[in-house]
């Protein structure tokens, strides 16, 4: 298990650093398209959408908001309990929305609950299910012209635990937090 998780947090680490990296015509290109608050504001559009298209629906917070020299990274934490039963069919649902929107998947950890996916304008999407059942969905913007960022403006379906210590999730659905597999 330790190893599992270990090896997940490589692939997260290895992957997050993705997101400060390529090219200089891609950055040079992307800088000339937005700012850091509009990469933002596309960003939390990006998230809006994926929670949106969970069914049914989860609780979720701000987890943190962090700019870079040329980047933000935006970053959620599913406040509902996902059983490990159910953990498949929540990364499934993220990736066939993700599919549907025409983002490629880049990489999966080993264990499953780490995918990577990047969007056709170079913003990179994870979502990472921890052992406690946890789950995080984050954005990182590609490289664009500097600018203030404001906090995210959308709503936290759930308790807004931003700037606090994160608690376990401890919202229980009757779908997610089954220990019933999911048949079909």
């Amino acid at each position: 298990m330790k190893g599992r998780v270990a090896a997940a947090a490589v692939l997260v680490l290895l992957l997050a650093g993705c997101g400060t990296t390529g090219s200089a015509a891609s950055g040079k290109e992307s800088q000339s398209k937005m700012n850091l608050q509009e990469a933002a504001d596309r960003a939390d559009e990006i998230l809006d959408e994926a929670f949106a298209a969970i069914k049914p629906p989860v609780e979720w917070t701000h987890r943190y908001s962090m700019p870079g020299d040329c980047y933000v990274d935006r970053d959620r934490a599913v406040m509902t309990i996902i059983s490990a039963e159910r953990r498949g069919s929540f990364l499934g649902v993220l990736e066939r929305h993700w599919k549907s929107k025409g983002y490629k998947l880049v990489a999966t950890s080993p264990n499953g609950l780490v995918a990577h996916f990047k969007t056709q304008d170079g913003f990179q999407l994870e979502v990472l299910i921890g052992p406690n059942g946890q789950a995080h969905l984050s954005v990182t913007t590609p490289c664009v012209e500097k600018s203030e960022v404001a906090p995210p403006t959308s709503k936290p379906n759930g308790p807004d635990y931003s700037g606090q210590e994160l608690p376990a999730p401890n919202v229980q659905s009757t779908f997610w937090s089954s220990d019933a597999p999911v048949s079909g």
